[in-house]
């Protein structure tokens, strides 16, 4: 059982319980718990075997045996005691944005509403907005908001979908007679959300090829088979293609499945007016000999191009590029050398030390760490007393690490609906580094957004634009606002924008960075980590930034430490 599976059962006993009138600190406890598991970049198996699960921050000894259970069994009788009273469909409508469980269990059970079926249909008649604190506005949000969960459904974060990938290739790499396994399609892309996943395979003899996929414990159900190919349905709801191909023609076909479909109609046009043709089987002469494929170095090098990475296959000029010897030195997740977003227990929602975060980050190799902790606005946030006394204690162990890692003390302020920050600019001031990020107020009209980030980047204390546009995967769409503003006021004041790498952020987006880079705006790849096992999903951020050309020069985290302490304070310097 993967990550995504286990995070599923154990959020949904939380909601569950909310619908049944569960413990409160119950519903918070399985909560915290799933979300520490969906994004952990290790199994949380290997956790379980090693009896280290109640090490995660949050996981007690009841909710380690939980998920035990739920790992040698694929169930736990906790989970299926409160499934078996809410209709099966209920807990769907939890996944439309801005629906509540206390919504949910008065449409449930006063307006008979079990499925989001019958939710839109409330929405339509006016019964929803007869139940309490309800009312036409929120109505309305609620209805354009199931529009927005349809539009989403059926597609995975890449970071659910990629541990079954990478699972179920390993595996049928072990097979005899296998040359080489790779997935392809938008997850090899790294999009962040992905709707299938597209298994090659190179091998002489496809059926036990097929027979191994079929077994694979992440597989639920075979939907269909045929002499090469095998369409199966994995646990996680994603179905997942497998194509058995010669080793010869291997090459041809993980760059054809890999895509975009506007790359490869880009890549096969030139083919054509070379007078060769490429197709997944291979590149062929007009007389149909095969002049290569076996990889995809040779099928680039027909067409008399580089080999291109695959995150830049978006038929979005790589291949003019390319063509000019313009293509960028994507970044490489060595080159991110520090993290400059993180969160420790002095925040509400951190769940660990500034030491166990210290030695995550020596462990991982970073050079450096900022500390930033929410400010007073967010529940248990720090107020500008806390705060000084948190930095002086960051101060402290950065004095005691020397420089393995170096340790920033820093903020992550909130941008109030105003644009004001929520602590005055002579605290902000004494800290060596602040993020600025909106948490509240996502309705705002684009112009009033707009205007509010706009704002905060004028202050001259704020040092990167953390999660820029609010989105949520799956869960919350980006809020409107002005991005080329945005990008032209941060470059007037020196701010950087974050490409944030918690999985289900991936904010900035590959769009966004391009811009910023043509714009001349530096970006910040941050884990925002919650607790120290987090910090190893900068690669996510590594991926958004590749996928928006982004080089090492382009990327201030990219700098050495004295580089950046430098950096930062000439814009300390400006106030």
């Amino acid at each position: 059982m993967e990550n995504a599976e286990v995070a599923r059962v154990l959020s949904e006993v939380a909601d569950l319980l909310e619908l049944t009138g569960g413990n409160q600190f119950k519903v918070r406890a399985y909560r915290q718990a799933a979300q520490v598991v969906d994004l952990l970049p290790m199994p949380v198996s290997e956790l379980w075997r090693k009896g280290e699960l109640t090490s995660l921050p949050g996981v007690g000894q009841r909710i380690a045996e939980h998920v035990g259970e739920l790992l040698d069994t694929g169930k736990f009788s906790e989970h299926d005691r409160l499934a078996s009273q809410v209709p099966p469909g209920v807990l769907e409508l939890l996944s439309v944005e801005g629906v509540g469980p206390k919504t949910v269990a008065a449409a449930w059970k006063q307006l008979q509403v079990k499925d989001l079926d019958a939710l839109e249909q409330v929405c339509r008649n006016g019964k929803l907005e007869k139940l309490p604190r309800m009312g036409a506005k929120r109505v309305e949000a609620i209805h354009k908001a199931i529009a927005r969960y349809r539009a989403r459904k059926g597609r995975s974060p890449l970071h659910r979908a990629l541990p079954y990938a990478q699972a179920l290739t390993a595996r049928l790499r072990q097979v005899r007679g296998v040359t080489e396994a790779a997935a392809a399609g938008s997850l090899r892309r790294r999009r962040e959300t992905v709707g299938d996943i597209d298994l090659l395979v190179a091998a002489t003899d496809a059926e036990p090829v097929m027979r191994e996929l079929a077994r694979a414990p992440e597989v639920a159900q075979v939907l269909a088979t045929g002499p090469t190919k095998c369409t199966v349905r994995l646990r996680i709801g994603l179905q997942a293609d497998l194509r058995v191909l010669p080793p010869e023609s291997f090459g041809a076909a993980l760059h054809y499945f890999t895509g975009s479909k506007a790359h490869n109609i880009a890549v096969r046009s030139r083919a054509v007016r070379l007078g060769i043709k490429l197709s997944e089987y291979g590149v062929f002469d007009r007389e149909g000999h095969r002049l290569g494929g076996a990889s995809e170095e040779e099928v680039f090098r027909a067409v008399g191009l580089p080999w291109i990475p695959p995150e830049l296959r978006e038929g979005t000029g790589e291949i003019e590029a390319a063509e000019h010897g313009r293509l960028p030195a994507l970044i490489e997740e060595k080159d991110v050398l520090g993290d400059l977003h993180v969160h420790s227990k002095a925040s509400s929602d951190g769940r660990s030390e500034v030491a166990e975060l210290a030695e995550e980050a020596r462990r991982l190799g970073r050079r450096y760490l900022a500390i930033t902790d929410h400010s007073r606005s967010r529940p248990l946030g720090l107020d500008g007393a806390k705060l000084s006394e948190h930095a002086a204690k960051i101060r402290g162990m950065d004095k005691r690490l020397a420089g393995k890692p170096h340790l920033l003390a820093g903020v992550e302020v909130d941008i109030l609906p105003d644009g004001s920050l929520d602590l005055p600019a002579e605290v902000l001031s004494r800290l060596d580094l602040v993020v600025a990020s909106v948490h509240s107020h996502f309705s705002d009209a684009p112009e009033r957004m707009t205007e509010r980030i706009v704002k905060a980047l004028r202050t001259k204390v704020v040092h990167v634009l953390g999660h820029p546009s609010g989105r949520q995967l799956g869960v919350r769409d980006p809020y409107e606002f002005d991005l080329d503003r945005v990008l032209e006021v941060a470059r007037e004041e020196g701010v950087a924008i974050e490409v944030n790498a918690m999985p289900e952020r991936m904010d900035l987006s590959d769009k966004g960075c391009r811009l910023a880079k043509e714009r001349d705006v530096q970006l910040a790849i941050s884990s925002d980590a919650h607790n120290a096992q987090h910090l190893g999903n900068l690669s996510f951020g590594v991926w958004v930034a590749r996928r928006g050309w982004l080089e090492k020069e382009d990327v201030l985290n990219a700098l050495g430490f004295t580089e950046l302490r430098r950096r930062i304070g000439r814009r300390r310097a400006a106030i």
